[in-house]
């Protein structure tokens, strides 16, 4: 095996380590809707197992819940897939949310918002579907 083959392998089992064990404990989203008298802007946050310190301060994760401690919760974080799912759900509440408010603050026509509602959650549905289907590993 040539050393550049070599240096492939070990930086592809160094990757698939670290994913394998990386927990995440907070998704984020953030959606504007531009419109024609301004923009609506919505942002939500999710914490998993945790209080979340959103104001920084150097400890984002302060205490645990249901009395599990720190290093509990960090290691009962979401895998990567997980945190991708979770992503993908808020990111559609966070457009579908943006929507809304742009529609009821008349930015947005009733119109545009039911054709946006029904491409988001359509898209959002595909996203999810295409993340949790069983991948062929021979490809």
């Amino acid at each position: 095996m040539s050393e550049s083959k070599k240096q492939n392998e070990t930086l592809k089992q160094a990757v698939e380590r670290v994913k394998n064990h990386m927990r995440v404990t907070k998704v984020v989203c953030t959606r504007s809707v531009k419109g024609r008298f301004g923009d609506h802007y919505v942002g939500f946050s999710a914490a998993w197992d945790t209080i979340q310190d959103d104001a920084g301060g150097g400890a984002d994760l302060l205490t645990a819940q249901d009395g599990k401690d720190a290093a509990a919760v960090v290691a009962s974080g979401m895998t990567i897939k997980d945190a991708r799912l979770a992503a993908l759900i808020l990111g559609m509440q966070a457009d579908l949310a943006a929507h809304d408010h742009a529609c009821a603050g008349s930015n947005i026509t009733p119109d545009q918002h039911s054709g946006a509602v029904a491409a988001i959650k359509n898209n959002y549905m595909k996203l999810a579907a295409d993340l949790l289907a069983p991948k062929d590993e021979s490809k």
